[in-house]
């Protein structure tokens, strides 16, 4: 089975069918830069776009940076206010004219990686950290994903933590690999010191570097990158349209 997968980011909106049985993306990416601003409807019709780029007419998964619930976004940190109250499903499914269902980007990227990456087969418990103009996160539990958890606001030094520690505050200040390691490591403890997780999977846009700093981390538990990088959202995605959930 099929699913179109779109990821939506503070930079960049990112999409690719995807056989949900397998996780393998059935096309290369298309990435559209995240209209300024980031409003509801330029971002629905960018979504559009990339759905018209694959001649997609079935069902699409989308990851959004916000808590989403029954299709409804919270909270909007890295996009405009405007998204607050709006029901994503049905402003995305009216744009697109496919069905669409929204969940949290950093929740279905979780999901890719438990289900064909990184996470396959591990128990306990499991955070996601992803990194890119934010920091989400994705807490599994045997499996099963805690949706909707916002810990990149977390506070560091009087400030949230992904303001200080995200690949956004990296690259704003030109931070060398060992210091960002450094703010990465005391956001990672905070998180240790809370969930006393199993293992660690970072993703999002940096994690393509893992090599220049996770050997630099300190934690008790396993930390790894995640399998799909950057991908990891949009095969997510496909499989979060199905309503999956995933269960090791």
């Amino acid at each position: 089975m099929q699913a179109l997968g779109i990821d939506i980011g503070g930079s960049g909106i990112k999409g690719a069918p995807v056989n949900i049985e397998t996780g393998e993306l059935l096309a290369e990416r298309l990435r559209i830069k995240t209209p300024k601003g980031a409003e509801p409807k330029p971002v629905a019709e960018a979504a559009a776009e990339i759905a018209r780029a694959f001649k997609w007419n079935g069902p699409i998964g989308v990851g959004f940076p916000a808590p989403i619930k029954h299709g409804v976004a919270l909270m909007a940190a890295n996009v405009s206010q405007k998204w607050v109250g709006t029901n994503a499903d049905e402003l995305l499914s009216q744009t697109t004219g496919c069905t669409c269902k929204v969940g949290n980007d950093a929740d279905v990227a979780g999901m890719a990686e438990m289900a064909f990456g990184a996470g396959k087969g591990e128990h306990g418990t499991v955070i996601m950290i992803t990194l890119g103009t934010g920091i989400g996160s994705a807490i599994f539990y045997n499996g099963h994903l805690l949706p909707n958890t916002e810990f990149g606001h977390l506070q560091m030094d009087g400030k949230d933590a992904e303001h200080r520690a995200s690949d956004a505050a990296r690259q704003r200040v030109e931070m060398s690999w060992k210091k960002y390691a450094k703010r990465l490591n005391e956001y990672l403890h905070e998180m240790e010191k809370l969930f006393w997780p199993d293992l660690f999977i970072i993703g999002g846009g940096i994690s393509k570097y893992h090599e220049k700093y996770i050997p630099l981390l300190s934690l008790q538990a396993k930390i790894v990158p995640a399998q799909f990088k950057n991908e990891a959202g949009i095969v997510g995605a496909a499989l979060f349209s199905q309503g999956m959930d995933v269960k090791v």
